[in-house]
């Protein structure tokens, strides 16, 4: 499962997000971090009547609905592409190249790019985005496209997907006011994780049915439905207010990623909580070393997508347990707590257990490790203003992608030395070994902070 911090980022697994923990550890008893904006009402209607669901609002159901639909799109577009490239080449390292190329670019994107949404208004930004990756989605799927064009058409979309994501991330805060926030985030992990599964199962089906390109121009027409969402469901607003010194030219944006690293580092809370979130890249390892780990402890042909599917399905199980019975006042103290926690059914596996044992082990481990990463993803994004929420969130996305991508190949690279069940126990013992360190500095971080 991936990561994803406020808002999508393109990754298909546990996100904008998308966003872990064993031995019990002592939790800071602090509430949590007031948020950072300015007071500001947004434009359009906006009731301020507690409301139970985060359905009854009109434009988290549009933001929803549109990340939902290019969400499919998007896993289908994916396989289509690894299938297409394979037919024309009869390459795997081509294959395995274009696949990348739907995540690598998003590393420089979040860092390069997401600084526009906080130069402009976001609803139009991400509209325009979406109409963009229409067009060059819809070009790919073009008959005798040279391979080359093809992945520079990817590259810019997948580079305009950190764009998208950032404006998303900035956005979600203004429609989910207080609380609703946190059950908005899980709202979405649970649907990212779902729309993941469903890929596992039924994505390979769908493309005996229709062909590649056809799938490709399936997944344009997703942008295209998500650019009509939005533009008919989200208010207008204007562009976020920047200081008057502020520099305005476009090729300042580069430099607003750079401010935005400085600004993370420099603040205590949202520098500890972006490394409890960057903790999911280490307890994703068990999934990429999936087909090793079932070849190990039951090679079965059903072994690999259960081991797959399991990570995922904890994911669901734990952001809908977590806010719906976890009172909000306890959610913030038990962030290190949960952090530690799942890296236990990991260490587990060191004794080599069995393909149904070993799925619930991590089943358990991404319930926790999920539910933890939620309100972590929260209280860094509502502690940075919105005037810099999309060079912030871009930053924090793009070295999520980086670490996952690390930790995936150490992970395979100790596999091939140790073993799969004893490369997973290892991960679970530095996630915990790292969450603890994240859990104190966490309590630090806020006793400075006097919360």
């Amino acid at each position: 499962m991936t990561g994803r911090i406020g808002g999508d980022t393109g990754d298909d697994s546990r996100g904008a997000g998308e966003v872990p923990a064993p031995p019990v550890v002592p939790s800071p008893a602090v509430g949590p971090v007031p948020d950072a904006d300015p007071p500001s009402a947004p434009a359009g209607p906006s009731p301020e009547v507690p409301r139970r669901s985060v359905f009854a609002g009109r434009e988290f159901r549009s933001l929803w609905g549109a990340e939902l639909v290019s969400a499919v799109g998007d896993q289908l577009a994916r396989l289509a592409l690894a299938v297409l490239v394979y037919e024309q080449t009869d390459s795997a390292s081509w294959s395995a190249l274009v696949y990348a190329l739907t995540f690598l670019p998003a590393l420089a994107g979040g860092i390069l790019l997401g600084g526009l949404a906080d130069r402009y208004r976001r609803r139009e930004l991400m509209v325009t985005v979406d109409l963009v990756r229409t067009v060059l989605v819809a070009l790919m799927a073009l008959p005798g496209l040279p391979l080359t064009v093809m992945c520079g058409l990817l590259v810019v979309v997948v580079l305009l997907s950190s764009v998208h994501s950032a404006a998303q991330a900035a956005l979600l805060p203004l429609a989910l006011p207080g609380e609703m926030y946190e059950r908005g985030l899980a709202v979405r992990q649970i649907t990212g994780q779902a729309v993941q599964l469903g890929a596992f199962a039924g994505g390979g089906l769908l493309l005996v049915a229709i062909a590649p390109r056809t799938a490709l121009l399936v997944n344009a027409a997703t942008f295209l439905v998500s650019a009509l969402v939005l533009r008919a469901g989200v208010p207008a607003r204007p562009a976020p207010e920047r200081s008057a010194d502020a520099d305005q030219r476009l090729t300042s944006v580069v430099r607003d990623g750079a401010e935005a690293i400085r600004e993370i580092l420099a603040d205590p809370v949202r520098r500890t909580m972006l490394g409890l979130v960057l903790l999911v890249a280490v307890y994703i390892v068990p999934e990429a070393i999936a087909a090793p780990y079932s070849a190990a402890v039951e090679n079965t042909p059903i072994g690999t997508g259960l081991l797959m599917a399991a990570d995922p399905a904890g994911s669901v199980v734990g952001a809908y347990v977590f806010q719906r019975f976890v009172p909000a006042h306890v959610r913030t103290r038990l962030i290190g707590v949960l952090a530690v926690l799942a890296g236990v059914p990991l260490l587990a596996c060191a004794l080599h257990p069995g393909l149904w044992t070993s799925v619930a082990l991590w089943v358990v481990s991404g319930a926790l490790s999920t539910a933890f990463m939620v309100q972590a993803q929260a209280l860094f994004v509502r502690a940075t203003p919105d005037a810099r929420r999309g060079s912030v969130v871009g930053v924090a996305a793009s070295c999520l992608i980086a670490a996952q991508g690390l930790t995936v190949f150490l992970g395979g690279v100790l596999a091939d030395h140790i073993g799969p069940p004893d490369t997973v126990a290892v991960a679970g013992a530095v996630g915990m070994v790292l969450a603890l360190g994240g859990a104190l500095a966490w309590r630090s971080a806020q006793a400075r902070s006097g919360s």
